[in-house]
């Protein structure tokens, strides 16, 4: 069990953001080879992408059962929705002496936490001779190519999911307060009387100044991540799995009913019927099969008709049915 202790400042300060390294480093754990059987297709392809694209050190990093992967291969999200440029150049210019001490960690393990240590393999210990600078170059260097080959493109429509899942999170806080909000993200996490408690099979128990919560399409579970070198400061990051009826299925679009067909045509009638949750043009797009310009144009018949509204969700756009739109498809 990992236990937190938050005081009410540091609960004030806690934040959400969506990550894309995030998502990249989470596939080098053993997650990576075995998803939940409801994960996202890309997540169970990516590290297929990985072993095939000759990026050495990455693969090398990748784990096949428990251990530690280098924090610094996913930077703490210096706001609420980084670009994955912008991750990457943290993870370029990442200090040398975090990135040694990160991968001593990884050596040596944390024992009193229940982290055992293993040897670094052969091609990082090559590249640690080398120096710090030179690490983090080269593995900023293959996460990028890792990120273009698996994560790029399916990011818009994953990144459309996780804000929305933020979105969510806002209105339960605005309306129920933050217990209520902690205690909604999953079952392995509690919040009372001023701790966090997180499932693990790690023994760890601390005080910490603020959390930064991010969703995630690739953890099946809840975690937390703590900094190994206890130089920094760093707060720790909550992660924690969004699981939907809308992410489970994604190629499964609502049949809408011949009625509403006869009336708005097939296409705009099958959008209608999907948006029972907020989905994107791009992820409309991939579940019917259309291109986006098409999905674009039957929504924007919708949204003058008064049967769907967007709002602005990070860098994407949300449309979802409004009441009007509810009521015509209330037999769906």
């Amino acid at each position: 069990m990992i236990e937190l202790t938050v005081d009410a400042a540091g609960l004030a300060r806690s934040r959400f953001a969506v990550s894309p390294l995030h998502e990249v480093a989470a596939t080098l754990l053993p997650w990576g080879l075995r998803p939940v059987p409801d994960a996202d297709p890309w997540v169970a392809r990516a590290r297929r992408v990985l072993r095939r694209a000759r990026l050495p050190l990455l693969s090398e990093l990748a784990l096949d059962k428990g251990g530690y992967v280098p924090d610094f291969l996913s930077p703490h999200p210096s706001g609420p929705s980084p670009t994955v440029e912008e991750e990457l150049e943290r993870v370029r210019c990442t200090p040398p002496g975090r990135v040694l001490s990160e991968l001593e960690a990884l050596r040596v393990g944390r024992p009193r936490t229940g982290l055992a240590g293993s040897e670094l393999p052969p091609g990082v210990q090559r590249a640690v001779a080398l120096g710090g600078t030179h690490v983090a170059r080269q593995l900023a260097d293959e996460m990028r190519r890792y990120w273009e080959l698996a994560f790029a493109p399916h990011w818009e429509a994953a990144k459309a999911t996780l804000d929305a899942e933020v979105d969510r999170c806002a209105a339960v806080q605005a309306r129920h307060g933050a217990a209520r909000l902690l205690n909604s993200l999953h079952p392995g996490i509690r919040w009372a009387e001023g701790v966090l408690r997180v499932e693990s099979r790690f023994q760890i128990a601390l005080p910490v100044p603020l959390v930064i919560v991010v969703p995630s399409l690739v953890a099946p579970g809840p975690g937390v991540a703590l900094d190994p070198t206890r130089d920094g400061g760093r707060p720790p990051m909550l992660i924690y799995p969004v699981r939907n009826e809308a992410r489970a299925h994604p190629m499964a679009p609502a049949a809408p009913s011949a009625e509403m067909a006869q009336l708005l045509g097939p296409t705009r009638a099958g959008l209608l019927a999907a948006l029972a949750q907020p989905a994107s043009t791009a992820q409309l797009a991939a579940r019917h099969f259309l291109s986006a310009a098409t999905v674009s144009y039957h929504l924007g018949v919708l949204h003058r008709a008064g049967l769907v509204a967007r709002a602005r969700s990070g860098r994407s756009v949300l449309y979802r049915r409004t009441s009007e739109g509810s009521r015509l498809a209330g037999n769906q």
